[in-house]
């Protein structure tokens, strides 16, 4: 079920960095809106509202609705830009009007449902991977779809889902389809092996030194002379000591 997101916003006169800082210290967030067939428009939305709203994640692809002035119009969210130190502060946002009959191109996230049974994961030990978070699409905006849910139920290990294999809901189109790329989005591959096994397995496979590389035996003891003596060992033998004589 869609979830419908009210904004309110009042028009504001002044504009430039001054403002905008006044704006932020009594907890507005300064904006603009554009599009359609109306002039830019700069706004005033109260910071805590949409704040709110950012939770769901829902609220970044989907229609607005945009009070202001005690109209309603339908907009979406073009823009957000956050403090670079305080992701939960937001410094400014850009708004879009959208019309009825005009085709809308969206970023839309994708859900991937049954992958935790897929005999790829379960019964082949593999893992699965995310290509993409989020695919492009053109609808009008009463067909906009808030999520695009992918089934991997029945995925096997080096199984991938591309573009062309989801279901898209009726008047949703694929804009990578129609621009002739077939992406992948999802896909479950044997997972890596770990650095540290790696190592130790390539230390395991230097363990074996080859035979060229291996030292010859020790030499065996020279074999005796003539006279019982052994003979000598080359010219680096030193003589045997002479026997000590008797008193």
């Amino acid at each position: 079920m869609k979830q419908n997101f009210v904004v309110k916003a009042e028009a504001r006169q002044d504009a430039g960095k001054g403002a905008s800082r006044r704006l932020r210290h009594q907890g507005k967030v300064p904006a603009v809106l554009y599009g359609g067939n109306d002039a830019a428009q700069t706004l005033a939305i109260n910071a805590n509202d949409l704040k709110n709203h950012l939770k769901s994640e829902a609220f970044y692809n989907a229609i607005l609705k945009l009070e202001l002035d005690g109209k309603q119009q339908q907009v979406v969210l073009k823009d957000l830009q956050r403090h670079p130190a305080r992701s939960e502060d937001i410094l400014h946002l850009d708004l879009y009007r959208i019309l009825a009959d005009r085709l809308l191109k969206r970023h839309i996230p994708v859900h991937l449902i049954g992958y935790e049974n897929s005999p790829g994961i379960k019964l082949e030990g593999g893992k699965l991977e995310h290509l993409h978070n989020d695919v492009e699409v053109e609808c009008l905006p009463k067909d906009l779809p808030e999520y695009i849910e992918i089934d991997c139920s029945a995925m096997k290990l080096n199984d991938t889902i591309h573009l062309s294999q989801l279901v898209m809901p009726e008047g949703v189109k694929l804009v990578g389809l129609l621009r002739g790329h077939d992406d992948g989005v999802v896909a479950i591959h044997a997972p890596k092996q770990p650095a540290e096994e790696v190592v130790a397995d390539a230390a395991a496979a230097t363990t074996e030194v080859p035979a060229a590389n291996q030292k010859a035996p020790a030499a065996a003891a020279a074999p005796a002379g003539k006279d019982g003596k052994a003979a000598p060992a080359g010219k680096d033998a030193k003589p045997a000591a002479a026997p000590a004589k008797k008193k």
